[in-house]
């Protein structure tokens, strides 16, 4: 066996991949049926992005820039590695990530091959399974965050090919539009709370942006381990907030003093989901021994001490969320639900911020 390291770097990079060994014709599926021994021995490795994949619908943007970049079109299936599940797309979660990509700004910390699918989030039934994959199989109701480590196949497509450990069991209480808008929320707002700060009963926990995507999930988790929950939004999401259990607060530079009358001796965790001057003002809101986490502004979080969280794949903590949006005990806030041809109008609603909870795109 050569090792990947003898391999002249262009053909390390040229695309591999695991495919059916017959041929099949576009649009016809043939799911890994039989265990692993059958999957296996209907497999081939094949080399290169080949004329005749099978072809699906997506959103791509071919360079980087506003809205108006993302178009529809005809592209290749993506192809199926051997510990890896095609995944059939009911409906992709619109992040706030997405269009960050989308403007390039985080094109120095991913590689981007174009066109470029964005998307993170998806709902859907598994199609096929790699000849390595266990625990999954054809006809499985999943959801997912589908984070590569390449940007370049998204879930604002028909079909992706994804980590095994990228997907959970959807939720069978609510539709797939609402699924869909769990995972990369979901996981957020769980690696901040339950992971970073730790919260237990008897903590007061301050939430930054509680009415969005992420927010509004932190705030049900951080209650539902027995906290004490003040989280910021505007005026018109103040009402929703306390339907979810938390004391509302307004944003703004009276922020500080209101969260001093709420909690004189301080809180003791906080979730920042914004940034900016949010974060800058979270220290001193802090008691002795507070903890304090963010999603953004890394190297200003690590100066004052805190956690920052970047979302991880993690199939148990997904598992757990779906159970408890099952269960009653977690819900989903949809702000909307659009076809895919609207990504692009996703996108500009999600920059305008303030949002409340999550818009997912229909795909099927």
């Amino acid at each position: 066996m050569i090792a990947a390291f003898d391999v002249p770097v262009a053909a390390r990079r040229a695309e591999r991949s695991w495919r059916p060994a017959t041929s099949r014709p576009s649009g016809s599926r043939s799911a890994a049926a039989g265990g692993n021994a059958t999957a296996a021995a209907s497999y081939e490795v094949t080399t290169g992005r080949g004329t005749n994949l099978p072809r699906m619908r997506a959103i791509v943007f071919d360079h980087f820039g506003g809205p108006e970049v993302l178009r529809e079109a005809e592209v290749a299936e993506p192809l199926l590695g051997p510990d890896s599940v095609m995944v059939r797309i009911e409906a992709a979660g619109v992040n706030p990530v997405d269009w960050k990509i989308r403007q390039g700004y985080l094109s120095t910390r991913f590689e981007h091959i174009f066109p470029v699918v964005p998307g993170w989030d998806l709902a859907g039934v598994v199609e096929q399974v790699g000849p390595a994959v266990v625990g999954l199989a054809a006809g499985d109701r999943v959801v997912g965050y589908a984070r590569m480590d390449v940007v370049e196949h998204g879930t604002y497509a028909e079909r992706v090919a994804v980590p095994a450990d990228a997907l959970a069991p959807a939720p069978t209480s609510v539709d797939m539009a609402t699924a869909a808008a769990l995972p990369l929320a979901g996981l957020t707002a769980y690696q901040v709370v339950v992971g970073a700060l730790a919260v237990a009963e008897g903590d007061v926990v301050l939430v930054h942006a509680g009415a969005g995507g992420v927010g509004h999930i932190a705030v049900q988790l951080a209650r539902a381990r027995g906290a004490r929950v003040l989280a910021t939004a505007s005026r018109a999401n103040h009402a929703f907030l306390e339907q979810l259990g938390a004391e509302p607060l307004d944003y703004g530079e009276e922020l500080p003093e209101a969260v001093k009358l709420a909690a004189p001796d301080g809180v003791t965790a906080v979730a920042d989901l914004v940034g900016g001057d949010a974060l800058m003002v979270s220290p001193p809101l802090l008691r002795q021994g507070g903890r304090l986490a963010s999603v953004t502004d890394a190297s200003t979080v690590l100066t004052f001490g805190g956690r920052y969280v970047f979302v991880r794949r993690d199939p148990a903590q997904l598992a757990e969320l779906s159970a408890m949006v099952d269960s009653g005990r977690l819900h989903v806030e949809m702000a909307d639900v659009m076809d895919l041809s609207g990504a692009a109008e996703a996108h500009r609603r999600l920059e305008s911020g303030h949002g409340r909870g999550k818009i997912s795109l229909r795909v099927a």
